[in-house]
């Protein structure tokens, strides 16, 4: 069994479902059916309004590939004590938080509707028999009875209208008066299962531009949705999926908002089920502390940044994971912008092009810039702020990424 799925086995305790991991482990020889993540979100700690027990969670993600038979990833990896999950139930999304006739499951814990999950850990669903097309909405919905939740663990920009409700109400088909929250909460992966051997997932590692920051809300806009849709176009890589760990803030080498990505490198990419490709944007937040004066982490270098590159790809290619880099979009113009900034962004993006670390290299820069100020975005792709594309921007970078490189040899 190889590590990975030792620690699904070990951080799940009580709950026997090594079975399951056992099936996982021999698909990496592609023995049967193998499970693939289809949809992710980067765990973190987050606060959440009161009340956060007695409640019902009702998350509506979109996956990227496929499949009959699912299941789903609960998490409490930042709390600090174990959670009580009552129930939980996936189905698919008639919208505004309603589900789909006749597509209700249950979720179970090796057969069992409620489970604890350890704190720092995250559990696995028994696998669910549903017909879900590639791109579809999803619903999963958890109940917390009354407990004590100190470190609620949640992505925090989801760009999606998620809903929070009193009481159990997982099965219901719609809600009664809920309150809405852009996060997704308590869930953090689904995997598809799928006898296809050239299936495999592709990470999409790095920070709000990854995340989707000023996409339009529950449009599915973020360029790795952009990317998914080719994909899936395109019969020689209809058989991979997306699966999104960028969070807004995130840096390199510090934390900020959530574990730094050297640091998570582990959980949010390796740990990934069926992970063949990697794709890292990160990196302008740590350009950005460049102008706080008196900041210990201001003192960030290009040779810095790029010893957390090097890191992440080692570690990667010790699992046999592609990774391509991606090169740092235009920032002149944004707020936390600097000269000694963009020095330091060209010389990254210097050596992301020229270095030949990468196992490719992924030009969003050069799909982003206008031509006239090739330091800044081209107007018609940025949101505003000179950071942030806007849905034009996003399509931009997907549609300049060659899918070729994804292409079985």
């Amino acid at each position: 069994m190889n590590w990975k799925m030792q620690f699904g086995c070990t951080a799940l305790l009580g709950l026997t479902l090594c079975g399951i991991a056992n099936a996982a482990d021999k698909s990496t020889n592609a023995i049967g059916p193998q499970w693939i993540g289809t949809w992710a979100a980067s765990p973190m700690e987050m606060k959440i309004d009161d009340p956060v027990a007695n409640s019902t969670y009702r998350n509506i993600v979109h996956i990227s590939l496929g499949g009959d038979t699912l299941r789903v990833q609960l998490t409490n990896e930042f709390g600090t004590d174990p959670l009580n999950v009552g129930a939980a139930h996936l189905a698919l999304s008639a919208g505004e938080g309603k589900t789909q006739p006749g597509t209700d499951h249950s979720l179970t814990f090796n057969g069992r509707p409620t489970v604890t999950i350890p704190a720092g850990a995250f559990v696995l669903s028994d696998p669910i028999p549903l017909q879900a097309a590639p791109m579809a909405d999803l619903v999963i919905s958890v109940y917390l009875p009354d407990q004590t939740i100190a470190s609620p663990t949640c992505h925090e920009l989801g760009t999606s209208t998620n809903y929070i409700a009193s009481g159990d109400v997982t099965a219901a088909p719609s809600l009664d008066s809920p309150r809405t929250i852009k996060s997704w909460c308590f869930v953090k992966g689904i995997d598809v299962r799928t006898s296809d051997k050239n299936a495999a997932a592709i990470v999409t590692f790095g920070d709000s531009i990854t995340d989707g920051a000023a996409a339009t809300p529950d449009a599915n806009h973020r360029w790795p949705d952009y990317l998914a849709q080719r994909l899936q176009a395109d019969k020689k890589t209809a058989n991979l999926s997306i699966v999104n760990e960028g969070i807004s803030g995130n840096r390199l080498l510090y934390d900020r908002a959530g574990p730094n990505a050297v640091a998570r490198l582990d959980r949010d990419v390796i740990a990934q089920n069926g992970v063949k490709y990697l794709i890292i944007l990160e990196g302008i937040n740590d350009i950005g502390r460049i102008p706080k004066t008196g900041d210990p982490e201001s003192s960030v270098t290009a040779q810095d940044i790029i010893f957390a590159y090097t890191q992440l790809i080692t570690r990667a290619h010790q699992h046999g994971i592609k990774v391509y880099g991606a090169t740092l979009t235009p920032y002149v113009g944004a707020g936390y912008a600097s000269q000694r900034g963009e020095e330091v962004r060209q010389a990254v993006n210097q050596w992301i092009r020229t270095g030949g670390a990468f196992d490719a290299v992924i030009d969003f820069e050069k799909a982003t810039q206008d031509p006239k100020n090739p330091s800044m975005f081209l107007p018609a792709y940025e949101h505003g702020d000179h950071l942030h594309p806007n849905d034009a921007g996003y399509k931009a970078m997907s549609d300049s990424i060659d899918l070729k490189l994804f292409h079985e040899k």
